[in-house]
């Protein structure tokens, strides 16, 4: 295993370790709101601390992009962190959230690590070397109509500017699919897709360290992921399809029409 990925393991799991405490407590929780509808709690910061902690400890000249505490130092390698994808969740005590963690090298994914604390279920992906769930090899789901698919999706929460574009979206993929999912962690949601769990995977205004590490154990799992034009923008843009090869292409057929120009890149 790449020691640079196993560093991230480590520090995932420390946050995990935060957050699973926290999670007994969830009635003394200090919380403040970021902006309408945008949640961070103590444990958010706990949790992201010690994962820089362990990450600069190991690499002390690496660049940090990291959800609570922004950008960090200038590096070809660049940790992108997201200490708790599903605060809404977690804070509700609804048991789907997770540690993200990716490396940037170059501006290219190359390290994912995906960490879900309530089933400890740890995902692993090296750029080359395929995706894992706790040491076992998975690979993107092999059904082939969009009609037998299962698709995650994420409801627009801060930002309601294409709300109408996604609703259009949805009534579409609602006639045309096996099934809707919105739990409600992007993170867990491209996981998911790579063991094979959904087919599909759509969303809009998502942030850099919601997706980076699951985008990766997409690709590595043998599936595709884009933005809303079929191109690799999706972590500048945050508008991001990913599915199985087959279920991808008639994924982004189907919200294609709906895609507003604003939302191309």
């Amino acid at each position: 295993m790449h020691p640079m990925l196993n560093t991230a393991i480590k520090a995932a799991r420390a946050a995990g370790k935060v957050i699973s405490q926290g999670s007994q407590n969830l009635d003394r929780l200090t919380v403040a709101s970021k902006r309408e509808n945008d949640f961070v709690s103590e444990i958010d910061l706990k949790a992201e601390k010690a994962i820089i902690t362990i990450l600069l400890d190991a690499y002390p000249s690496h660049a940090i992009l990291a959800e609570e505490s922004g950008a960090a130092g200038e590096s070809e390698y660049q940790w992108v962190i997201d200490p708790l994808d599903g605060t809404t969740n977690f804070l509700h005590g609804f048991p789907q959230y997770a540690v993200s963690i990716a490396l940037l090298h170059k501006g290219q994914l190359s390290q994912a690590v995906i960490y879900d604390p309530v089933r400890n279920d740890l995902y692993t992906a090296s750029r080359g070397r395929g995706a894992f769930l706790n040491d076992r090899r998975i690979r993107v789901g092999k059904r082939d109509k969009l009609q037998d698919a299962l698709i995650g999706t994420g409801f627009p929460y801060r930002d309601f500017t294409h709300l109408d574009a996604y609703t259009a979206m949805f009534r579409d993929l609602v006639r045309k699919t096996s099934g809707l999912r919105r739990p409600g962690s992007a993170a867990l949601d491209l996981a998911w897709l790579a063991a094979g769990r959904t087919d599909g995977f759509f969303e809009i205004g998502l942030n850099p360290w919601d997706i980076a590490a699951g985008c990766l154990l997409v690709i590595e799992a043998g599936g595709l992921v884009s933005d809303f034009a079929g191109e690799e923008n999706y972590l500048d843009s945050g508008n991001v399809v990913a599915g199985s090869p087959k279920i991808f292409v008639q994924l982004l057929q189907t919200i294609q029409p709906h895609v507003a120009p604003a939302l191309r890149g």
